[in-house]
Parts: structure tokens; sequence; C-alpha cells
């Protein structure tokens, strides 16, 4: 059996302090196989930001991979941003899109992020050809019987949850995953947890996003998700910190497809999977 804890959206320069600690006691007395941050590391990349989030990860008492979000790219800094996008990463570059190896699992990065792309909204996902290659090149090499998890900062087809996603090539990305044999998707972004089948073109596959530990909330309090893997089953909790009460951490500056929940509105997830049905009961992701 293997234990991952999937997180996402730390957001240093607008962390929620408490949140944080929550998560480091509950990683310190649980003792995970291993930790995926599915990016955004922080609020604009701004050096102290990542200075912050950096050891905030070297802190973690586990085996760690971290993928890159959509803030964590130099905003205010052109020149950075084309021609050094990942210096203020130099002291976790081991563990930035790093493949681990787990006990019967494998994680393999996929990245959806970009200098720029041809739309006005950069803070969308992208997958081009020659990320999707690297992941399927990766995947390849694994051996046959493991199960596979592909991580990624964005959702690659939308997940109905508050935020949006809407990743160029995602459901392309999606359909070569799948029939490569990939058993779900981790991501972040959203801000709120999902977990969905998704039908494609190569087959079916689990789409598992993890919601924020930062005072950027949306539908849901800060929570992360933990995953049990044994015998190829894949069973997801999302371990929500209500005991920090979302109205009063939440703020205005929210990005404009971030809308907040209205009276008798679903949270997420809106359609759990049968599998995880349990786990992930309507009263408990409030």
């Amino acid at each position: 059996m293997t234990r991952l804890f999937h997180v996402s959206d730390v957001h240093f320069g607008c962390e929620d302090p408490e949140a944080l600690d929550w998560f480091a006691a509950c990683v310190a007395e649980e003792k995970p196989d291993a930790v995926a941050l599915t990016g955004d590391l922080t609020m604009r990349a701004r050096q102290r930001e990542f200075d912050a989030a950096c050891a905030w990860i070297l802190g973690i008492d586990a085996p760690v991979t971290v993928e890159v979000g959509n803030h964590d790219l130099p905003y205010f800094n052109p020149f950075a941003r084309f021609f050094r996008p990942y210096a203020r990463f130099r002291s976790i570059a081991s563990v930035i899109e790093k493949e681990l190896d787990l006990p019967g699992t494998s994680l393999v990065s996929l990245k959806t992020t970009a200098r720029a792309q041809w739309r006005f909204d950069w803070s969308k996902g992208i997958v081009t050809d020659k990320a999707l290659a690297r992941t399927l090149d990766a995947i390849g090499k694994l051996p046959q019987d493991r199960t596979v998890l592909v991580c990624a900062h964005h959702p690659l087809v939308e997940a109905n949850t508050k935020g949006q996603a809407l990743t160029t090539n995602g459901e392309k990305a999606l359909a070569a995953l799948a029939g490569a044999g990939v058993d779900a998707v981790l991501t972040g972004h959203v801000h709120d947890a999902f977990d969905l089948r998704k039908e494609t073109a190569g087959g079916p596959i689990r789409m598992i996003g993890a919601g924020t530990l930062s005072k950027r909330l949306r539908s849901t309090p800060p929570s992360f998700n933990i995953l049990t893997i044994e015998d190829g089953a894949i069973d997801v909790e999302v371990r929500n910190a209500d005991h920090l009460a979302t109205p009063e951490m939440q703020i205005e500056d929210v990005p404009p497809d971030a809308e907040p929940p209205g009276q008798g509105d679903p949270v997420a997830p809106a359609a759990p999977h049968a599998e995880a049905e349990r786990k992930m009961p309507r009263e408990e992701v409030g």
C-alpha cells in the first residue's frame, strides 16, 4: 500500500500560515510515502515568495515532487520570464518535475505552463507536443505492472468547479495519457478538490484535483488530498481544514473566473468518482 499526500496552490505571498502548519503537522504525524505539490508555490513569483516557499518545501519530511504553476513564472520581469524563468527555483531544483518511484506506483510530470501563448490570458494551461512527448516517453520506460499517476498544474479538461482551466490541447493530452495506461492525472489551479472519471478516445482516466492551502479560497476551505493506492485501486480522501472558518479567510483579490458560492450552490467535487464516494461524502467537503 502507498499513501500519497497531494497538495496544491500554496501561494506564498498570500499563504495561510495556519493551513500550512496544519498540513505540516499531518505530514509529521502520518508520514506519507511522498508528497506531490501540483504548482503555484507563489503569488507573484517574487524572490521573497520563492525563498519562503522553498524553505517550507525543504522542511517537508518526505520525498517531494513539485510542478510549476502559472503563478510561478516571473510577472514583472520580461527578461527573466523568457530567458531565466526557473532561476528562483534553484534551491529546490532537484524536486522540480521529479519522477517518483514508490512501491507499486510511479509519478510522472506533465508541464502545462508556458512563457507565452497565442492568446491573451497566459494563466491558462497548455500542453505542447514537446511536453506531451516527454511525458509519454517517461511513461513508456516504466514497468508494466505499476499504477501510473501524472502530475500537472492545470486540469486538462474542465472539472465542474468554480475556477476554469481551459487548457489548450488538454483533450488530446488526456486521451494520449489514457491510451498509455495512466491511471490518474493529479492537478491543482482551480482551488477546489475534485475526483472525476473522464471517458476519452484513449479510454477512461481519473482526474484528481487538490484544493488550496492559501487565502485565495473559492468554494471550499483549505484542503489537501490523501491518495491510498493498493492493488491498482486508488482511494481519495479530501482532508479539509474545516476548523478554519471559510468566510473569515476569504479575500477580495480573486481571479475574474472565480466566483464565491451562492446560496444552495454545490461544492466541489461536483461529481465524485464512485470508488471515492465513501471517502468524499458531500457533507465532509463543504
